[in-house]
């Protein structure tokens, strides 16, 4: 009888045991690197090319949700390792803004090419991007699971978070700052509680959480709504007791009721959001050309067209066009999962981020103060989220058994004269863990105006001093003083303590690398083992399956398988928005290419036009529904933040 050789069911098992082995293997061993992240070129920028990582980390497995970070590495070191977070608002606003026309090395030019920004943050500091909520810039999440709350938002970036320090250990036990502007007056109180909050659980590694700094700030939103009218009237927009200030200061009235009402704890009130609305229509001059109608909320020195500032900054025309080109999608390791082109703002993001339950940070901010030291700056030509409101919120603030600034009961910091390289740059106030700094003739975006100062400030903060490590300092004083020396621009010799910066990287690195070789040599000892078994057994076994005939059949049967405040849009600029609206995913199956209305600047397909696109190949819900997407009134905290 011809011999039959058949798989016994326990070698099956062993197999299947083995098979199912290698699932795990792949996603624990072939699991992303740093080289995964690791930019090898950048489109347009100069040589030498800055040490960059990009990417995606997941934070929400179950609803496909992934944050997009861009993180470039501090160019000298001062005394110490320092790593700075930044966030932009909106919400649902890209922090690319911040990368790319802010605090970032690079600005975009109109010819697609990159050039240094003198006075980066990247100096003495490792800079982190990050595009968040889910949904926003990069970032994507399936179309049915946008976010709703704050605590939402600060849960994912504490996942994201652990997971970066897990994929770059060497940035672990930085002093971390996080910063931001606008909307981000939310974002960053509530992400720094969920830090402190996570350094007192047991068995955690703590994040040397050190300073927040937050520009423009949408801190309190009652302060900042009864801002408006005294703002307009300081500023020259508006004359008290005329015809046209009445009008607004009813509005005003209809929004201290709302409040009355209930609406003190809302991180939003339409009808207060009104007044600023109502000051903008009040003041258009609709008999200048078509560019100069209106008021620029970001930068009242500017004039804009109906929408009111909604084609400010003017980079944004090379910005939009640059992140999505395909090269750029490709050097910045883009998932695929990603569909949509970047956008400035994404509507449907702030559409659904309503904070409907989540109370404003300034109620909590006082809180936080004490542990961890607060800078608060503000552009004074800034509109939507001007320094008067964030005035009035420091003064009627209380923390460390003080109210403001107080230093003394009823004695206040001194309002200190800051100078830059012999110009009046701004003021400079501080009293408890608080300092305020206000940027003289500067918009709602400061470091897009003054990137030299914000580094300056920046610096100062974190007690940067170069006089130990060599350089040209900046010539700042606050009140004639010099304080610590801050280098802006000029790159100081800091050769030997790039060495020791070296070394710590390499003691990082070999700890990962100890912690995965062993799990990795302990995964293939066992398999190695397994294997060996099989083989050994499987020859014994053919030796008997040579008589056994088809009585050996058996294992045939046992195979094993394994945003609130979103985009500023004018009813009369909606038919012109959704004239120029088209779906953005043909940018990435096509070309990339970036469409351009009349006007000359790329259409962004972004919050203003508050449209909802599909933004994850595997979306479970449709787009969000024209409730959720649009609403009237000022609805970009800072849409270009």
């Amino acid at each position: 009888m011809a011999s039959t050789y058949s798989t016994p069911r326990w070698r099956t098992a062993l197999l299947g045991g083995f098979l199912t082995t290698l699932p795990w293997l792949s996603s624990g061993m072939a699991g992303k690197t740093q080289a995964d992240y690791f930019i090898k070129s950048l489109p347009g920028a100069p040589e030498p090319l800055l040490k960059m990582h990009a990417g995606h980390i997941e934070v929400d497995a179950e609803h496909n949700g992934n944050l997009f970070f861009w993180h470039y590495e501090n160019r000298h070191i001062a005394d110490r390792q320092r790593t700075v977070l930044w966030l932009n608002g909106g919400p649902g606003c890209s922090s690319m803004d911040g990368a790319l026309m802010e605090v970032g090395p690079y600005r975009v030019q109109a010819d697609g090419n990159l050039h240094y920004n003198n006075g980066s943050w990247d100096e003495f500091a490792n800079l982190l991007f990050v595009d968040q909520p889910v949904g926003t810039g990069f970032s994507y999440v399936n179309t049915d699971s946008y976010l709703t709350e704050l605590d939402q938002m600060a849960n994912h970036m504490v996942i994201f978070l652990e997971k970066w320090f897990g994929l770059f250990p060497e940035y672990e036990h930085d002093d971390l700052y996080i910063a931001g502007e606008s909307y981000a007056g939310q974002h960053i109180p509530y992400i720094a509680r969920a830090i402190v909050k996570r350094n007192k659980e047991q068995g955690k590694t703590p994040w040397a959480l050190k300073g927040l700094l937050i520009g423009n700030g949408w801190i309190s939103p009652v302060d900042q709504y009864l801002s408006y009218i005294p703002y307009a009237y300081q500023n020259g927009l508006m004359k008290a007791d005329s015809d046209m200030a009445k009008r607004v200061e009813n509005q005003q009235r209809i929004c201290i009721k709302k409040l009355e009402d209930g609406g003190m704890d809302a991180v939003d009130t339409n009808d207060c959001e009104q007044i600023m609305v109502n000051i903008l229509e009040e003041t258009k001059d609709r008999k200048a050309d078509r560019m100069n109608q209106c008021v620029n909320m970001y930068d009242i020195r500017l004039r804009d067209d109906a929408s009111c500032g909604m084609n400010w900054p003017p980079d944004l025309a090379s910005v939009t066009p640059y992140l999505r080109r395909p090269d750029v999608i490709q050097a910045l390791h883009i998932n695929p999962d990603k569909k949509t082109g970047w956008q400035e703002c994404n509507g449907a993001v702030s559409g659904h981020f309503r904070a409907k339950k989540s109370e404003p940070s300034v109620r909590f901010l006082p809180e936080l103060i004490p542990e961890v030291p607060t800078l608060l700056f503000s552009g004074d030509k800034d509109f939507i989220c001007n320094h008067i409101g964030t005035e009035e919120m420091i003064k009627n603030m209380q923390w460390s058994g003080g109210k403001g600034f107080e230093v003394t009961p009823g004695v206040w910091a001194p309002k200190q004269d800051w100078t830059f390289e012999g110009e009046a740059a701004g003021s400079w106030q501080e009293a408890r863990n608080l300092t305020y700094v206000v940027f003289y003739n500067s918009s709602h975006m400061v470091p897009f105006d003054y990137p030299r100062r914000t580094r300056d400030m920046l610096d100062r903060f974190m007690g940067v001093d170069i006089e130990q490590i060599g350089g040209v300092p900046s010539d700042s004083r606050i009140d004639g003083e010099k304080g610590p020396l801050t280098s802006v621009g000029d790159h100081p010799n800091s050769t030997r303590a790039e060495e020791d910066k070296a070394t710590d990287v390499k003691q990082a690195e070999w700890k990962a690398y100890y912690r995965s070789g062993q799990v990795a040599l302990v995964v293939v000892v066992i398999v190695a083992a397994l294997w060996g078994i099989f083989l050994w057994r499987s020859r014994r076994r053919h030796t008997k399956t040579a008589y056994q005939g088809d009585d050996g059949d058996e294992g045939r049967e046992s195979l094993l398988t394994g945003m609130g405040l979103d985009n500023f849009r004018r009813k009369e600029r909606r038919s012109d928005l959704e004239a120029a609206d088209f779906d953005e995913r043909e940018l990435d199956d096509l070309d990339g290419a970036s469409k351009k209305p009349g006007n000359g600047y790329a259409s962004l397909g972004s919050e203003k036009e508050r449209q909802s696109h599909n933004d994850s190949t595997f979306s479970l819900g449709g787009d969000s529904d024209d409730e959720a997407g649009s609403s009237d009134g000022p609805k970009r905290k800072g849409g270009s933040s």
